[in-house]
This record gives C-alpha cells, sequence and structure tokens, in this order.
C-alpha cells in the first residue's frame, strides 16, 4: 500500500437540452475511458504534436449515434453499457459529429461549438465545459417534426461522446460516452449539450 497524494479524478456530466425553451431530454453523469483520456491527458501536458505540427490529445469533436438502446413494443428501454475498453473504443453505432475545438479551422462555428476553462481559486478542481449545438438545419436529411415512431432513426440520437485528437480528423479516440434515452433531433427545434469534464485533484488518497 502506497499514498499518493495529488491523485486525479475525472468525472463527466451532460446536459442536453432545448437553448429556447429550457427543456431538458438528458442531465446525467457519463462514463470516462481512461485509457485513452490519460493518453490525452499525457500528450497535451507533454506539448506532443503530430506529423502536421497540431496539437495531439486535445478534445476535438462530439460525436453523436443511435445505437446506445434498444425499445420493445412495450415501451420498454434496454441500455447498453458504455464502450470504455480499447483504445479503438468507439460509439455503438455513430451517426453524426461536430467539431468542438474552436481553435481549429474545421469547426464551421466556433461562436457555438467551442470549450471554456471554468476555474474557482483555491479549489482542487477544474471544469472543461464543452459546448455544441445542433442548429435546426443539422443534421442534414432531418425529420421536420419530433413525432418520429422509429427509435432506430438515424438522428434519434441515444449516445454521445467526446473525441480526442490522435493525429486526424479520421485518426480520433474515444474518451468519454454516455447511453440515455432516445432523442430526436428534428428540423423543427435545436439542441444544445453542455459537457462538462471535471479534473479534480485528490489529496492522501489511499492507492496500491
Amino acid at each position: 500500500m502506497i499514498i499518493t497524494p495529488g491523485l486525479a479524478q475525472i468525472q463527466g456530466f451532460v446536459k442536453v437540452y432545448d437553448p429556447n425553451n429550457g427543456e431538458v431530454f438528458v442531465d446525467k453523469k457519463n462514463a470516462i475511458h481512461y485509457e485513452n483520456i490519460s493518453i490525452a491527458m499525457a500528450q497535451s501536458l507533454s506539448n506532443r504534436l503530430d506529423a502536421n505540427g497540431s496539437r495531439l490529445g486535445i478534445i476535438y469533436s462530439m460525436a453523436f449515434g443511435n445505437g446506445g438502446s434498444s425499445v420493445d413494443p412495450t415501451g420498454v428501454i434496454t441500455y447498453l453499457p458504455p464502450n470504455t475498453t480499447g483504445q479503438n473504443a468507439g460509439l455503438y453505432n455513430e451517426t453524426y459529429a461536430k467539431v468542438v475545438d474552436d481553435n481549429s479551422a474545421a469547426n464551421t462555428d466556433p461562436e457555438t461549438n467551442y470549450m471554456s476553462v471554468l476555474h474557482t481559486s483555491g479549489t482542487v478542481y477544474t471544469d472543461i465545459l464543452v459546448t455544441c449545438l445542433l442548429d435546426y438545419g443539422e443534421p442534414p436529411e432531418q425529420q421536420a417534426f419530433d413525432n418520429s415512431t422509429n427509435f432506430n432513426g438515424e438522428y434519434v440520437f441515444d449516445e454521445l461522446g467526446l473525441k480526442s485528437w490522435n493525429g486526424s480528423a479520421t485518426d480520433l479516440r474515444l474518451i468519454t460516452h454516455v447511453i440515455f434515452h432516445p432523442v430526436q433531433k428534428s428540423l423543427n427545434r435545436q439542441i444544445q449539450i453542455d459537457y462538462t469534464l471535471r479534473i479534480q485533484t485528490l489529496s492522501n488518497i489511499n492507492a496500491v
């Protein structure tokens, strides 16, 4: 048994809501992919660069999918466990993604898709707030109204996660994953996601 001062803990909190009327669709904790997030933090803290000079390990995109749950004919929802094992882990069925790195040229709207670092002096934790807006016209080919009876629809989301940069837009690592009840994105409404990652330093923790 050893005493490890300054042990870090990471927690995630996800809020999915309509920014116009405040209706909350999802408000829950998410699962952390500890292997991948440890790699991302080490790459970022050590200022590692890819072959093109871009920083490795930064949070790059928010991915959305429709494979995290199933609904039987009686309306009972069965949830799959979050994917948090293996460097190549991903969403069960990713159908859409948005760049949330507001320093990236690939981010087409950094005013509504961005990250903030929040810290109160004297506390032992710091939050990364990742904000992502699915606007009225996003994704393309969505249904006009949020009245779908097909819970397997391409944009009836029941999972989402954050991904870190590992060299290219097609080489990303899943660092968080959350499963929730199906939420339809349709043309008649906006959906905003506030995704908080809390990095907290713990003191005097017993560890093996």
